[in-house]
């Protein structure tokens, strides 16, 4: 009997498991590289009973799949894309939840001068006036968004760079990774640099210009425009993302002492 009891409770929790509720979020991939998702979703399951399903991609492509209802909730760091995003009927809102900044790294022999910069405009025009290897996402995403944003404000096009400007087209992990076998230059979000461990003769050479601050977002996709998405647990999810819990959580993640990012949403 007693046999029997226990074989009944071990399948009812299995069958208690296979239910957990399931919706899915577009993500960048410096906040997946940064070693943060890790953290963050099993306790997600454990007091929501939700699986969070990660699709990892740059942030236009995040917002792609978000307009295409591929998803039920986005998390990107782009305002200005994020804004287009919900003009466009795309998403129920916009609620921030943590930020941290861009740096700019590069070789410790920093032949550009970059660690003599005064501002990131002034970083990005001693590395064109030097002609060194710069490495670019060129993919779209929120990172290669403000990187070329940041080259207009040096009064500087990108499309008229000779051989020493690489666009790969990939992830910050896998720019990172280029950037390292090249020895070059590259603007990356400092999570996403404290995370990586193949950093060579790399290190940070720039910070601290207000202009690289960069805040994380959630966005819940329409329900109205995407019936299917699940909205409940995207609403779920986002009340989670406030709460002190997750505050605790996301300033307390540090690499080397270092903090990754600041929790800063307002309830």
């Amino acid at each position: 009997m007693k046999h029997l009891l226990l074989g009944a409770l071990a399948s009812l929790t299995l069958t208690t498991a296979a239910f957990a509720e399931e919706m899915k979020m577009a993500v960048t991939t410096s906040f997946h590289n940064s070693g943060l998702a890790e953290i963050l979703l099993p306790e997600i399951k454990a007091d929501l009973d939700l699986d969070v399903q990660l699709l990892v991609v740059g942030t236009g492509q995040a917002i792609r799949l978000g307009e295409a209802g591929d998803v039920d909730a986005i998390l990107v760091h782009s305002k200005r894309a994020e804004e287009k995003f919900l003009a466009g009927g795309n998403g129920t809102h916009r609620r921030e939840i943590m930020y941290n900044d861009f740096v700019f790294i590069g070789p410790k022999s920093d032949t550009a001068g970059v660690q003599d910069a005064t501002t990131a405009a002034d970083a990005l025009q001693k590395v064109a006036a030097a002609a060194v290897p710069f490495v670019s996402r060129g993919d779209d995403s929120g990172t290669h968004k403000k990187e070329l944003s940041l080259w207009q404000a040096a009064d500087l096009d990108p499309t008229g760079f000779d051989g020493w400007y690489r666009a790969v087209g990939a992830g910050m992990g896998a720019a990172l990774n280029t950037a390292s076998g090249m020895d070059a230059y590259i603007m990356a979000d400092r999570a996403s640099w404290l995370n990586f461990g193949n950093k060579g003769d790399l290190a940070l050479l720039f910070s601290g210009d207000p202009v690289l601050f960069n805040q994380y977002a959630y966005l819940p996709v329409s329900p109205e425009k995407h019936p299917h998405a699940k909205n409940d647990l995207a609403m779920k999810l986002e009340a989670w993302l406030v709460s002190d819990k997750a505050k605790s959580l996301i300033n307390a993640y540090k690499i080397n002492g270092e903090t990754l990012f600041v929790f800063n949403a307002k309830k």
